[in-house]
């Protein structure tokens, strides 16, 4: 139910205080429509949000230096990778992880045992396996819902028989990257290995960190094992893509690599495209919350601060009610100081993020479409109306109680999003994208020749001439 806008502002969440370093004034950038022009702010805010692969901090530029000799570049560093994966194989791959990983591994203990699966699924509570089986039930019931079947178009008149189909097969193989250096994520297993699965791939490849975070998480692995994953490697970065695509010594190369990571994994993913296919080049999380008179500030603070404390990650509200702008600022301060990743949050909104006013909802629903964010908030008395509106977003969250978390971690559709404004083309994962499709065709003698004369036609325009001598052989 729509909250009168009058009282909305001055009721807040009851958040636990964490202590932390006093901060200055959120710096985020706010923009008056009736003003100034955003379409500079966008454009500077969607080159910083595309994985170009060619800004690296010095700190990151001395190591780069330390671990190859010369000041790289990110995207040479993942050719170097994948280069070095290519030529030497595993070697490469645990030489790579001691050097960057800090993890001394062995052909072994690079993949997790059976023994460590069944260990962690027993130490799970029961609560959380419960919710993992929800989660699963509700993926697998989306999904099904939206796979695609074969199709058969079946012609037959005066003695021509025209068959046509289109059929679907499942990938052989996937390969499947888990992030798991600042968090754990189980949550990305069940939104990429579920939907493969619902697709029928039978073969399904995990890759992680070896980090407490990643391939030693014991939530991490019990989701695993409760969902039946269990070929998983405690590899990350670009050498783990790198292993995926070409294939090394214990590991078998897989059809498709999909899921989140860091730019170094992002870059590396688009890489070795060709060799494999990908499912997209993601980059930092985003949301833009649209919201109307009837939005409680509190609830658009917290949209925000949820893609930002990702770390990058980028929130910006867009709205044509101006008292909404001042109130989601002060709110933002206040739940800032309450959360335990809050001065990780704070720097991402100042970094990605904008407080925009609009001149009316018609400019709202175009810079929207402008930025073609990953995840769009509608948060309005009325939703479906400027749905009706929107062009491009990778997840739409419809009304003021669907935070993006419900679809993060539970509704049934993927979380992997299409990010950096690329959702003006592309789509998020689903079980479709685990699925080949090809075009079955068969003419039998009578409707062979009914087609010849068109067929004929233009093989001659083209100059293809043994085109047309194929149907000719066979009509003598």
């Amino acid at each position: 139910m729509a909250t009168d806008a009058g009282d909305s502002y001055n009721r807040s969440f009851p958040l636990t205080k964490i202590p932390q370093t006093p901060f200055m004034p959120l710096a985020i950038p706010t923009i008056d429509c009736t003003l100034d022009d955003a379409s500079a702010h966008f454009a500077a805010l969607r080159e910083k949000l595309s994985p170009k692969g060619n800004v690296v901090s010095e700190a990151g530029r001395q190591r780069t230096i330390a671990l190859f000799g010369e000041p790289l570049s990110p995207q040479q560093v993942v050719e170097r990778i994948c280069g070095d994966v290519r030529t030497r194989g595993l070697a490469a791959v645990l030489e790579l992880t001691g050097k960057l990983d800090r993890r001394e591994l062995t052909a072994t203990s690079m993949r997790v045992s059976e023994a460590e699966l069944d260990a962690a699924h027993r130490q799970a509570s029961s609560a959380y396996l419960q919710t993992i089986r929800r989660i699963r039930d509700n993926i697998v019931a989306f999904q099904q819902s939206i796979l695609h079947s074969d199709v058969r178009l079946l012609r037959e008149s005066e003695g021509r028989r025209v068959d046509l189909r289109q059929r679907y097969r499942p990938l052989r193989r996937v390969g499947i990257c888990v992030p798991g250096g600042a968090a754990a994520y189980p949550s990305t297993v069940l939104m990429t290995a579920v939907p493969a699965q619902v697709a029928g791939v039978k073969e399904i490849a995990v890759v992680v960190p070896p980090t407490d975070f990643g391939g030693y998480n014991a939530d991490l692995l019990a989701c695993c094992r409760e969902v039946g994953i269990t070929e998983i490697y405690r590899i990350g970065g670009a050498q783990a893509v790198a292993a995926l695509a070409y294939g090394v010594e214990g590991i078998e190369r897989v059809d498709k690599i999909v899921g989140p990571g860091n730019l170094f994994v992002a870059l590396a993913k688009r890489h070795v495209y060709g060799e494999v296919d990908i499912d997209s080049i993601a980059g930092p999380s985003e949301v833009i919350v649209l919201a109307d008179a009837s939005a409680r500030a509190d609830y658009i603070a917290s949209d925000l601060i949820s893609q930002a404390e990702h770390s990058p990650g980028s929130g910006v509200l867009i709205t044509w009610h101006q008292p909404l702008i001042a109130a989601v600022q002060s709110e933002l301060e206040r739940q800032l100081a309450l959360l335990p990743r809050g001065d990780l949050a704070r720097q991402s909104l100042e970094d990605y993020g904008a407080l925009i006013l609009a001149r009316d909802e018609a400019e709202a629903a175009r810079l929207t479409d402008e930025l073609a964010p990953e995840h769009l908030h509608i948060s309005t008395a009325d939703p479906e109306a400027m749905l009706d509106r929107i062009q491009n977003a990778g997840a739409i969250f419809m009304g003021h109680h669907t935070p993006v978390a419900i679809g993060d971690y539970f509704a049934g559709p993927s979380h992997v999003l299409p990010t950096g404004g690329t959702a003006r083309f592309a789509n998020g994962l689903c079980a479709n994208d685990f699925l080949k499709r090809s075009s079955v065709i068969g003419y039998n003698r009578e409707a062979l020749a009914h087609a010849a004369d068109d067929v004929r036609r233009m093989a001659a325009v083209e100059g293809l001439t043994a085109h047309s001598a194929s149907v000719d052989v066979r009509l003598k």
